[in-house]
């Protein structure tokens, strides 16, 4: 359905991938922005990258997709959605992701973890914690686009594309240096 450049035209026409000067929730600054909302404005493309990516589990046992609050949200009803299982999502109080409004993962549940960009991978880390401090297994990773970079948990991780842009650590950010201005799209820092 989908080859990497295919899946590269489909992020542009959907305006997902943008260009300027990034704090990234990692902290890392980068000039490309990975907007995946964009897409999901729109139903039937949204259904298309969704359908493409939850093939590779239409042969897993799958209880519950649990995606991080706010980016993944609506990638991971989605994907429970074609998978035919619950969603969930996960979100940040006083800083550590964990489960409220009445979710939970139950002992023995194999959970699917869907997030929209994964970067290091810093809140994939965390919903694996919550997962298995439940008892619950996690059964795979998905995302729609990933960032290439080494992450910070060792289980593989399925992506709809790989983009891979440089990012730096904020002393060594060229952008910082020219003193362009900034912008922190990202959800990490949302209020509860």
């Amino acid at each position: 359905m989908f080859n990497e450049e295919q899946a590269i035209e489909f992020l542009e026409e959907y305006g997902a991938i943008t260009k300027g000067h990034f704090e990234l929730s990692s902290g890392k600054h980068s000039d490309t922005y990975l907007q995946c909302s964009t897409i999901f404005q729109y139903p039937d493309a949204t259904n298309a990258l969704t359908l493409k990516l939850a093939e590779s589990f239409f042969d897993t046992e799958i209880n519950v997709v649990l995606a991080p609050a706010v980016g993944g949200v609506v990638f991971g009803f989605a994907l429970a959605q074609i998978l035919c299982c619950r969603a969930i999502f996960a979100e940040r109080k006083e800083g550590k992701m964990c489960l409220r409004r009445e979710f939970t993962i139950h002992k023995g549940e194999k959970v699917l973890i869907a997030d929209d960009v994964v970067t290091t991978g810093s809140s994939i880390k965390e919903m694996i914690d919550v997962v298995e401090s439940r008892g619950g297994e996690v059964v795979g990773i998905v995302c729609v686009v990933d960032r290439g970079e080494e992450k910070v948990f060792n289980k593989h991780i399925i992506s709809f594309a790989k983009v891979n842009v440089e990012s730096y650590e904020k002393d060594d950010c060229p952008l910082c240096k020219q003193s362009v201005p900034i912008y922190s799209p990202g959800s990490r820092k949302l209020k509860s």
